[in-house]
């Protein structure tokens, strides 16, 4: 589904917009404003991914994984243990 949007211009930005469209083969107006967007779209992901990293390196350090790993693996056992418990031979 496609929205139609009413923008203003300066005189000389709208000449600059012609300008890019006829210079780098938009079929039109539209066509050259989505390719905009969907770049600026991309530069808000990074821009996220950017923080999102930067909130790691701020973070405390993690747990070494084979700490990790061996609690997990205790954890299961002990899992195992509740739900199949020995049976015994009688």
């Amino acid at each position: 589904m496609t929205t139609t949007m009413n923008i203003s211009l300066p005189d000389s930005m709208k000449a600059f917009v012609d300008q890019r469209v006829k210079a780098r083969g938009y079929g039109s107006h539209s066509e050259y404003l989505r390719d905009l967007v969907r770049k600026d779209e991309i530069e808000a992901a990074k821009d996220a991914l950017r923080a999102l990293v930067a909130e790691g390196l701020a973070s405390p350090p993690g747990r070494e994984w084979g700490e990790f790993k061996a609690e997990l693996v205790a954890r299961a056992e002990q899992h195992r243990a509740v739900r199949h418990p020995p049976q015994s031979e009688a």
